[in-house]
């Protein structure tokens, strides 16, 4: 096994269950050329495919079973992935079902990652702003067979609160579907500093997650300003993506 990749994967620190099972890419350990160096698990970037796919085959050693690749749209629609078809078109999955791995990759979206405290559920969440915004969150609570009370969050690495900037457009339609959201956004010049943990607590706490881990609750990682760990699309343009698992042990 790849001592190296292991010791640069995140391992969410949050009280799930023993069985839940949960690991945060970086960009470190892969073989892919710059400027998708050098764990690049995107298959839709201009990546060599030969490359991607060998990083995502040293994933493997990492998880019982190939990850639910999904195609990402930055909607709202949440697959079963233990009934998933080929690369299902959707930016959420759950599962009840041992060994099967929830993914969602990133390159300044935020990664959601949700399981019930008694360990028979969990999912995996693509909150990009566009789906953060329609409701993926709400979406992907609704769809998994559990209390929303027993439910617990783990917010992994995004662009952070000091770097991402939007215009008024994009501030108002958080505010039309939610007016609390106005507390999440700063003003800076002509423009608008966004932050999408606080939002992505704001939208948890609404449908009765209160139980909220990781990035913007006590940590604070930020893929746009640490070049070294992470994947950002908004700094890079062209460039790679980040993978974030969960699934049940047996």
């Amino acid at each position: 096994m790849n001592s190296y990749l292991a010791d640069n994967f995140i391992y969410p620190d949050w009280p799930a269950p023993a069985n839940v099972k949960a690991i945060q890419t970086t960009r470190k350990g892969g073989v892919s050329q710059a400027p998708y160096d050098s764990l690049n698990l995107g298959s839709h970037v201009k990546d060599d495919p030969v490359a991607v796919a060998h990083n995502r085959q040293l994933l493997n050693a990492f998880v019982p079973t190939e990850p639910v690749w999904l195609n990402q749209v930055h909607g709202i629609r949440v697959i079963d992935a233990a009934l998933s078809g080929c690369v299902e078109q959707a930016d959420a999955a759950f599962t009840r079902q041992t060994s099967v791995v929830c993914v969602t990759m990133t390159a300044d979206c935020l990664p959601v990652l949700l399981c019930d405290k008694q360990g028979t559920t969990v999912a995996a969440v693509h909150a990009g702003w566009r789906s953060l915004c329609d409701g993926v969150i709400e979406a992907t609570v609704a769809a998994m067979p559990a209390e929303n009370t027993s439910l617990m969050a783990w917010l992994g690495p995004a662009i952070g609160p000091d770097a991402f900037g939007v215009g008024d457009e994009v501030r108002m339609q958080f505010i039309e579907k939610d007016a609390n959201a106005e507390k999440a956004f700063m003003p800076k010049a002509d423009k608008w500093l966004g932050n999408l943990y606080q939002i992505a607590i704001q939208r948890l706490n609404q449908v009765g997650v209160t139980q909220i881990y990781g990035s913007g609750i006590d940590q604070q990682w930020c893929t746009y300003t640490d070049t070294e760990r992470f994947f950002s699309f908004r700094r890079d343009g062209d460039t790679g993506r980040m993978a974030t698992m969960i699934w049940l042990a047996p």
